[in-house]
């Protein structure tokens, strides 16, 4: 399956979606949950997901792939749009209408390989320089459980930048992304679990009802039906461990 660039609306859906208003997705480049090829195509777990929801709720949709934290502050400000894959947080659950889980997910610590940093629990990491990106549901997680020393970058790719170059000891990360990056030889190693949570899809409150439970019913067939743990193991996600 192939996703056009930028902006580029799903056409190809049931009859009668074009009269319908389109909603519009944005997401942060985070493979292999959602990312852009070369050719300019998005691709990714969490993509395809949407793509196949959409179709099934016979809605048209655009999708942008931007920095997170101007994709969930469209996703809470402007009417009929949604962000994935966010964290079903209790701060975020109020603010949103959510179809979850895209994934379940185990975030965790991890470091430069064969750094010396090392932790067995979260009080001992909290010494370290913790790096992760504005506006990411991890900022406000670091905070609340006391880490001090927080790195905020634009992006996860400057945050994995900058662990790899050691001017950060260690940054949360989903521990899907952690497997498809250790396949793939990125030099970094787990240190510590972090948190565990549903990401799913957040909805701007005036999405209708209706198609929030056409979006829930779609995901749950896809859940049912094997096909997302499909999707996941095409992308090289494993079940969390």
């Amino acid at each position: 399956m192939k996703i056009a660039a930028p902006l580029l609306a799903i056409l190809s859906l049931a009859s009668g979606a074009h009269a319908q208003q389109a909603i519009v997705f944005s997401t942060e480049s985070y493979p292999p949950f959602s990312y852009q090829e070369p050719g300019g195509n998005y691709r990714g777990a969490g993509i395809d997901q949407v793509d196949m929801i959409m179709q099934d709720a016979g809605t048209p949709y655009t999708l942008e792939i931007m920095p997170w934290a101007r994709a969930i502050a469209m996703a809470e400000t402007q009417s009929m749009h949604c962000v994935f894959a966010a964290a079903r947080t209790p701060e975020r659950e109020p603010r949103f209408k959510w179809v979850v889980p895209l994934f379940v997910d185990r975030n965790i610590l991890v470091r430069h390989a064969g750094s010396k940093v090392a932790a067995t629990t979260l009080e001992e990491a909290k010494q370290y320089t913790v790096g992760t990106h504005r506006a990411d549901y991890t900022e406000g997680l670091l905070k609340s459980s006391g880490f001090r020393k927080i790195d905020l970058s634009a992006n996860v790719d400057t945050t994995l930048r900058k662990l790899l170059q050691d001017r950060i000891d260690m940054m949360p990360m989903s521990e899907g992304v952690y497997q498809k990056l250790k396949a793939d030889g990125t030099p970094i190693e787990k240190v510590i679990l972090f948190t565990e949570q549903h990401l799913g899809i957040a909805c701007h409150p005036n999405v209708p009802d209706d198609l929030i439970a056409r979006m829930q019913a779609g995901l749950d067939r896809l859940i049912k039906d094997g096909i997302q743990t499909a999707i996941l193991k095409r992308y090289g996600i494993g079940e969390p461990q």
